[in-house]
């Protein structure tokens, strides 16, 4: 008889699946997650000066004229300020110049007012609020130059408004 050639049987592999990565990247998922939905949620700014225990009578909270400054920004490096309200201002109306014994000398001076007037009211610690206002004609550099004077003196409540009152606009075209 002849040697039949014999079946070759295949090598049965281990059914037996390491899952030791799977587990690493799904705990990892999961931490992102956490992180994500963490940073997601939304912050909160507290505006204290509005509500000071007054109730609902809307005059009582309104924030102090005494405490705010407004900057408006214009073309060719154009910057004016005032303080208090446009209608009748602490402070009014000037252009000043965009350097350091500008803007700086201005909000550094302003700011020392507000705190000593704040402190007087039993409210220490409370400086001023900067609204700045730049128009469609100023710069992007000027509305940056700004943000870096705020850092630089030391100034943490201000806002950058889009909104330009009609008195605003007269005030930019005269000077």
């Amino acid at each position: 008889m002849k040697n039949l050639p014999q079946k070759v049987r295949s090598k049965k592999l281990s059914s037996r699946v390491d899952l030791t990565a799977m587990v690493s990247v799904s705990f990892l998922l999961i931490i992102f997650f956490m992180v994500v939905g963490e940073l997601s949620k939304p912050k909160v700014i507290d505006y204290s000066f509005y509500n000071e225990g007054c109730g609902p009578i809307i005059e009582c909270n309104k924030p102090d004229e005494n405490m705010i400054m407004t900057i408006l920004l214009d073309d060719n490096n154009k910057i004016i300020t005032y303080s208090g309200l446009l209608y009748s201002p602490i402070e009014a109306p000037k252009q000043i110049k965009f350097d350091k014994n500008g803007i700086r000398q201005e909000l550094i001076r302003r700011n020392k007012r507000v705190l000593e007037y704040s402190s007087n009211l039993g409210r220490p610690g409370k400086g001023v609020q900067v609204v700045i206002k730049p128009s469609k004609k100023s710069n992007y550099g000027n509305l940056v130059d700004i943000l870096d004077e705020m850092k630089i003196t030391g100034i943490n409540s201000y806002s950058v408004v889009d909104y330009y009152s009609p008195e605003e606009i007269k005030l930019l075209a005269l000077k």
